[in-house]
């Protein structure tokens, strides 16, 4: 894994939410190294979410039309 990737990911977690920070966080810990490469595009994809929006995919409150990313919000709702 490329630590220039990681350390950017890990910058674009933290968020204005601090619930969102958390499972942000644990996520990166946890699964962030065993994503492949498409994953981790995914990953930057959920990342790109407004904090509200993505915390809503993350405690299923909102329903995700974007099949392609659902592997990846699985692993965050994990978290």
């Amino acid at each position: 894994m490329n630590s220039k990737a990681f350390e950017r990911a890990r910058w674009r977690c933290r968020r204005g939410m601090l619930e969102l920070d958390i499972v942000l966080q644990r996520f990166m810990s946890v699964y962030y190294s065993q994503l492949s490469f498409d994953e981790m595009v995914q990953f930057e994809q959920l990342l790109s979410l407004p904090d509200n929006d993505l915390w809503d995919l993350i405690c299923t409150r909102a329903v995700f039309v974007d099949e392609g990313l659902k592997p990846v919000l699985q692993l965050l709702q994990k978290c």
